[in-house]
């Protein structure tokens, strides 16, 4: 690896690559953060005219110093007792782990070592229309958490997580500051227009109605008399009351009500999951207009025999509906038990165009860039992936594993591999750190792209053996899974990368991941991570239904969630790391 430097002690604004702004450079805090060169692949990564100027903190006086404050290196949230409705309190921090397994870490190490860069990911926020009628919380009657009681509060919680991210006031480890923030996917639930806008208004700053349908009364199944979810303002004895659940008089008036997202404070990148790309995350179905009526009309599906949700789950599970004709059926046959819901034209789905054009639209720019990483490039060629700089000596790609086709497992097409191959090529002299939604376990769906009938996909153990195939790359951060794992993928002749995937923001313990790039001095470099919660407190209050208060029952109600897995958070060595690999 030629010329590498670390950021640290860059001055904040001034920067010999600041002559790319008319290409697209955005100054970010004590570092570059801007677009790559277009090349001439289909993914183009700037446009003429596409430029931003980013807000920055100001530099921090040196010497810098490590910042725990609000990371789980400092507490987590830990629930008290083992059975029952547990509450939450303040409980020890997660130690950091040190893995080895594809290099060795040499002593003194911390002594020498220099910024690359830091950053932060968000993935899979869920931000969700709880009153959708397309929505499968029927499916519960078979699978207890196919509907979780707290996703009226996902955009309390997504606040209170921005929140935390513009708290922290430098890295965990080596306390250079933050350079930006990327989501890596399904920052959207339903793949609806409202939900879109309810995420780009958390990310970028502004006030937030998280309703639809009729703004007077609550339209969901937390006020249908069905005892297969929880009635917050009801007497009624519904299942998760009877685990536990409180009384909550006011609960769902309180979660439609207006809220305000300071927006993040540092510039940040968006990444396509499969819930931001088709309706439900599985349906290859836009344009289907019978799908599209349902999702902005007046009927809505709420409960299900557990026999028929057995059948219908299965069905999405298998692959075996990709463009959503059996649901089409599956709904005409329960026309007649459908209730009635006020219509709402929020509700469409949203193409991959428009996504495109909900980051590219000004009023959503925040601290930048321009598009958030997409460019007007992206929209002319209908690609959702792109390269950008983050410091002088590492780039960050973003990737589409999103499969046109139909299902929620991932893959890509033959030509954006062959444009990540490039990239990596064209930018052999700096570090690489590649985002996903999908992680190469979930990539798996090799359907064809119906625009595309003719180009291969691939799945993730291609994309393991390219990044496997160049020097430079560092790490693979993705999502989807909802869970941290920390991988190690180790190739030939020095070629070797971590794969770290962090757990969502919708399942507990709700977390996003600090990253630090550090270069050791010493033939190694090491990946450090370190995971955050929201600024939300432990405690709840069942009588606070302030913004604040609605983001700590979030956490609270996402621990008892039935059926809700109890592994997500990981091993020790997924979650606080320092992950040492050769200097290739």
């Amino acid at each position: 690896m030629s010329r590498l430097r670390s950021v640290a002690g860059l001055a904040p604004g001034i920067h010999r690559r600041t002559v790319l702004a008319a290409t697209g450079a955005v100054a970010v805090s004590a570092g570059v953060g801007y677009a790559l060169r277009p090349s001439d692949s289909q993914a183009a990564t700037t446009a003429a005219g596409n430029t931003a100027a980013a807000s920055s903190r100001p530099a921090p006086q040196a010497p810098l110093a490590p910042y725990t404050a609000g990371t789980t290196l400092a507490s987590v949230g830990t629930p008290r007792g083992t059975s029952g409705y547990r509450r939450l309190g303040d409980g020890p921090g997660w130690p950091r782990v040190v893995r080895g397994e594809l290099a060795e870490p040499r002593s003194g190490r911390a002594g020498r070592r220099t910024t690359l860069a830091a950053f932060v990911q968000l993935t899979d926020l869920h931000l969700t229309d709880v009153q959708h009628p397309l929505r499968l919380e029927y499916l519960r009657s078979t699978d207890p958490h196919a509907w979780r009681p707290h996703e009226a509060l996902t955009v309390q919680g997504a606040i209170a997580l921005v929140e935390r991210i513009n708290a922290l006031r430098g890295a965990p480890v080596t306390g250079s500051p933050l350079h930006f923030a990327i989501t890596t996917g399904d920052n959207t639930d339903n793949n609806s227009r409202a939900e879109l806008d309810w995420f780009m208004t958390v990310m970028s700053g502004g006030r937030i109605t998280p309703d639809t349908g009729d703004p007077r009364h609550y339209e969901g199944v937390q006020d249908s008399g069905l005892k297969l979810y929880w009635q917050p303002a009801s007497t009624m004895r519904d299942g998760d009351k009877q685990l536990g659940f409180p009384h909550i008089e006011g609960f769902l008036r309180a979660a439609l009500r207006e809220v305000r997202s300071p927006g993040l404070g540092l510039p940040w990148y968006s990444t396509v999951g499969n819930h931001d790309a088709m309706p439900l995350g599985c349906y290859a179905s836009h344009g289907d207009s019978y799908l599209t009526d349902l999702a902005v009309g007046g009927r809505k599906l709420m409960s299900l025999s557990a026999a028929e949700a057995k059948k219908l789950q299965n069905r999405i599970r298998k692959n075996g509906d990709p463009k959503g004709a059996e649901y089409r059926g599956f709904l005409r046959a329960h026309a007649r038990a459908m209730r009635a819901v006020t219509p709402d034209e929020r509700r469409a789905p949203f193409t991959p165009a428009d996504y495109l054009k909900a980051h590219l639209d000004p009023a959503h720019l925040g601290p930048g860039p321009a598009g958030h990483g997409y460019t007007a490039a992206n929209l002319e060629t209908g690609t959702q992936y792109y390269s950008f700089r983050i410091s002088d000596d590492v780039i960050g790609i973003s990737l589409d594993t999103t499969d046109p086709g139909g299902h929620y497992a991932g893959s890509v097409g033959a030509a954006q591999l062959r444009w990540l191959d490039r990239t990596l090529r064209e930018n052999a002299d700096s570090y690489a750190v590649v985002f996903s939604h999908h992680t190469s376990g979930s990539m798996t769906n090799l359907r064809p792209d119906p625009a595309r009938p003719d180009e291969r996909r691939l799945g993730g153990e291609d994309v393991v053996a390219l990044l496997g195939s160049h020097r430079n790359v560092l790490a693979w951060v993705n999502g989807h899974i909802h869970r941290n794992v920390i991988t190690p993928h180790a190739g030939s002749d020095g070629r070797s990368f971590w794969e770290i995937s962090t757990a969502s923001h919708v399942d507990h313990p709700q977390l996003a991941r600090v990253l630090e790039l550090v270069d050791n001095k010493d033939g190694t470099l090491s990946v450090f991570t370190t995971l955050v919660e929201s600024s939300a407190p432990y405690r709840t209050d069942f009588t606070d239904l302030s913004q604040t208060g609605l983001a700590a029952l979030y956490r609270e109600l996402s621990v008892n969630a039935a059926g809700a897995p109890a592994d997500l958070a990981g091993e020790a060595k997924d979650r606080n790391t320092e992950l040492v690999l050769e200097k290739g």
